[in-house]
């Protein structure tokens, strides 16, 4: 903190005498009451929940809190959503609700946060920058105290509410714009069939969209949906594209189909002017699962925006039947504000080119395959995913928590034979991969990458399964 003045530096002087002696007697102001919202992304936890928060890989509320001299005392400043810059912020969470508290080093002095009442406190931080984490569940209603516990700094001002119950009623929020695509919304296997012709529509849609709670941002789309929608051809087939860009429009966009053989696979055909349309064909000579996006300058803003999808080319005969098949895909948001502030974001270039996502995030939106459309399916089902990472930039590391993939066609190889009992698979920027797993087991699990640290910038789902438990492969307790 700079002070203006020598009245403003004697103050602070004088405040860091009484903090080191640890005798400070004032208590900081009440501060505003904030809504805590859900963790973005994570639906409400059921009630047979497991106590203890360290079975729980995706907190219910996450909290941001950095440390500071305001308002002439040491302080908790919020960071992010309803809490952002405020002092000391009271937290409101439900009950039950596993709750996760990032605090960061703001002012280069030794500090932790405490929440006593439920057993959890991070570790102390003493370097400005430093950071450290806790989790807990609020498990009890009431109102209680954080706090920080190094002495003196708690009459210092550095104290805050957190109230565990039912949160105040609030006006409902206005309906935001949803670009996220159902990853159940694809075509099923095609009938067999000699090579025909395919027309595929394709119109380019610019739409200021939900990317988070509260959080919009300026989405470019393949038809108003992250991703696009997935095409479906069997070897052979004469692909027609049909691209048209509404007049409302401010970009020229076009697309480059990586089923394509041809320059550009079709971006040199297809860059489209607001109001207009082209078209161009190809003959797809290649099974497997292929990305395409646009491709028009610069190419990586207009993917992180949204506009890329998949386009499977099924091999003759097509694929194995499944139970169920799903459409998932990965992609960065470069936003101008941190992770998590509210209102609207604007596209940051010196984080795309720099590679430093605020969002990593499953079919465009945080909280897309959690709150919006989760997946679902039965014990005894097996279950294809048609995986691609729209990138721009990042590599995948794609596991579902708590399953093993019984096939993978690595890379999308649909005609080599599958990779089997896999864990975790590589899916690189602009690639794709088919995944098999048969469920087995109730209960939920949990898409991620497992460079885990992106689940905190959005990048989880969940899979609901459905049906009886089978204890001889999955129960508590000992071996029988």
């Amino acid at each position: 903190m700079q002070t203006t003045s020598a009245g403003s530096r004697l103050a602070v002087v004088l405040l860091l005498l009484v903090v080191l002696a640890g005798t400070c007697g004032f208590a900081a102001a009440p501060p505003p009451i904030h809504h805590m919202a859900q963790a973005p992304g994570v639906a409400a936890s059921p009630q047979s929940a497991p106590k203890s928060p360290a079975a729980e890989y995706v907190p219910d509320v996450r909290v941001r809190l950095r440390t500071a001299l305001a308002e002439g005392k040491l302080a908790f400043v919020g960071v992010g959503g309803d809490i952002d810059g405020v002092v000391n912020p009271t937290l409101r969470v439900r009950e039950g609700a596993v709750v996760q508290v990032d605090l960061l080093n703001d002012d280069g002095i030794e500090h932790d946060v405490a929440f006593p009442d439920f057993d959890a406190a991070t570790e102390r931080v003493a370097q400005k920058g430093a950071s450290s984490v806790t989790v807990f569940r609020a498990d009890k209603p009431g109102e209680f105290a954080y706090f920080c516990s190094v002495p003196g700094h708690r009459p210092a001002g550095m104290e805050g509410t957190l109230i565990v119950g039912a949160p105040r009623p609030a006006a409902p929020a206005p309906a935001l714009v949803s670009i996220v695509r159902d990853p159940a919304d694809l075509p099923g296997p095609l009938m067999p069939r000699p090579p025909t012709t395919v027309r595929i529509d394709l119109e380019a849609v610019e739409v200021v969209g939900r990317l988070a709670e509260d959080t919009t941002y300026p989405y470019w789309t393949f038809n108003g949906r992250v991703p696009g929608p997935f095409v479906r051809v069997r070897v052979g087939d004469t692909v027609e594209v049909h691209v048209k860009n509404r007049p409302a429009s401010r970009m020229i966009h076009s697309v480059d189909f990586h089923a394509a053989t041809g320059p550009g696979g079709g971006a040199i055909l297809t860059q489209v002017p607001p109001g207009e349309a082209r078209v161009f064909t190809f003959q797809a000579l290649n099974p497997g699962l292929y990305v395409y996006h646009c491709a028009t300058p610069m190419v990586a803003h207009h993917v992180t925006s949204g506009m890329y999808g998949l386009i499977l080319v099924e091999p003759d005969g097509g694929l194995p039947p499944v139970g169920r098949e799903f459409y998932v895909m990965q992609g960065e948001v470069y936003t101008q504000h941190p992770f998590g502030q509210h209102g609207p974001q604007e596209f940051s270039l010196e984080k795309l080119l720099a590679e430093r996502a605020e969002y990593v995030l499953f079919n465009g939106a945080v909280g897309a395959l959690t709150q919006a459309h989760p997946l679902e399916a039965r014990v005894g089902e097996t279950v294809r995913l048609f995986f691609g990472v729209g990138g721009p930039n990042y590599t995948s590391s794609f596991h579902v928590i708590g399953e093993i993939f019984d096939r993978v066609y690595h890379q999308a190889a649909v005609t080599t034979p599958p990779l089997t009992d896999v864990q975790t698979t590589l899916v690189p920027a602009g690639g794709a991969a088919v995944l098999e797993l048969k469920l087995e087991v109730p209960g939920r699990y949990i898409l991620v990458d497992h460079a885990l640290a992106r689940v905190e910038r959005g990048l989880v789902g969940f899979l609901h399964v459905q049906g009886p438990e089978n204890l001889s492969v999955f129960r508590s307790g000992p071996a029988q």
